[in-house]
């Protein structure tokens, strides 16, 4: 990355113009900037302002469940949403409870998407000196398997759950720590492995195998291709993730065991999200501006390439089905003269 644009990305993240005649001043949160929505909410605020559409300050570093709960309240105006938070928004559930059912489906439906990504894909790694045998060994272990609360926790406890059967605090002891004592404690030999989100590569894992060298284990293919786990690869801002296996997939000092040499997890879907009352107008020029800007956003970081970015296959995407979740119509018109096809199911 460029001084130049790296630079960039400080002034828009400290809610600095980089454009002296953006025609609007918008608000968006997202969460560390090194993360997947970090770099893809930075990026389109760099586009946008170079393009005279919006200064858009960046607050980083923010809770996604509540960044998305703003943007459909209205207090933000764009965001990152993991797509299993307005589902369960809708529902009045997990994180939205206190929200109500009732209310809680008015505030979803004020949800509208711009563009989706993939935000990581779920894996159970170990320190190779460990010999950790993978979900076969999970019994009786320590497990570290994510922050004090939230839907990586929830996540990573439902594939123990689908793999093996067993629960967190039976089967085996999980340990949960914010995400910024991750890597201290994959390192520190407080627990025996790690289920937790990766990507292609992962920072994290790179940062940890420093300490030695990193085995992330395959997701059992039986349980992955039986019904429950087609089940758990549909659900709302789920999808089933099969990889070839290459050197360095997951970054230096990181292997792959796998039964037959692909890598099998459950990756989490989601997109930049605004609020319905967003001008069509608006919400088809920044959609435009990131379309336009999709291969500057894929060299942001060395695992932007491979996050779907650009895709429409609700495969893919996340949109549609239970969550239904839909597109802004700006950001239809954007797509669309942009040469891609979306499904009716996402439009407006």
């Amino acid at each position: 990355m460029s001084k130049f644009r790296t630079l960039a990305g400080v002034i828009v993240a400290l809610g600095v113009s980089t454009a002296a005649h953006a025609q609007l001043n918008l608000t968006a949160e997202t969460s560390a900037p090194i993360s997947v929505p970090g770099n893809t909410i930075l990026g389109l605020a760099e586009f946008a302002a170079d393009a005279g559409i919006a200064d858009i300050q960046v607050t980083p570093g923010q809770t996604l469940t509540n960044s998305v709960l703003n943007v459909a309240q209205g207090s933000t105006d764009i965001a990152p949403a993991p797509f299993a938070l307005p589902f369960l928004l809708s529902r009045g559930a997990g994180p939205y409870a206190a929200t109500g059912e009732e209310e809680g489906a008015k505030l979803a439906d004020n949800l509208r998407v711009l563009y989706t990504y993939r935000l990581a894909v779920f894996g159970l790694g170990s320190f190779e000196s460990s010999n950790f045998g993978g979900y076969g060994a999970v019994e009786g272990a320590t497990v570290y398997n994510g922050p004090p609360r939230g839907a990586a926790l929830n996540k990573a406890r439902a594939m123990i759950r689908l793999a093996t059967g067993l629960e967190d605090g039976k089967g085996y002891e999980g340990i949960q720590v914010s995400w910024g004592q991750a890597v201290p404690t994959m390192t520190d030999g407080s627990a025996d492995a790690f289920l937790l989100p990766m990507n292609f590569p992962d920072g994290r894992l790179t940062q940890a195998s420093a300490s030695g060298a990193i085995v992330v284990h395959s997701f059992p293919r039986e349980a992955f291709e039986g019904e429950p786990g087609t089940r758990f690869g549909n659900a709302p801002g789920s999808a089933a993730v099969t990889q070839e296996i290459t050197d360095e997939l997951l970054g230096p000092k990181t292997s792959v065991i796998s039964e037959d040499g692909m890598f099998r997890g459950y990756a989490d879907v989601g997109g930049e999200v605004v609020n319905s009352s967003m001008d069509e107008e608006t919400a088809y020029r920044l959609t435009k501006a990131f379309l336009d800007g999709l291969e500057s956003v894929r060299r942001r970081a060395p695992m932007m390439p491979t996050v779907w970015l650009g895709e429409t296959d609700v495969s893919k995407t996340g949109m549609c089905g239970p969550g239904n979740l839909r597109y802004h119509a700006g950001a239809v018109r954007a797509w669309e003269e942009a040469g891609h096809s979306l499904p009716d199911c996402a439009k407006p």
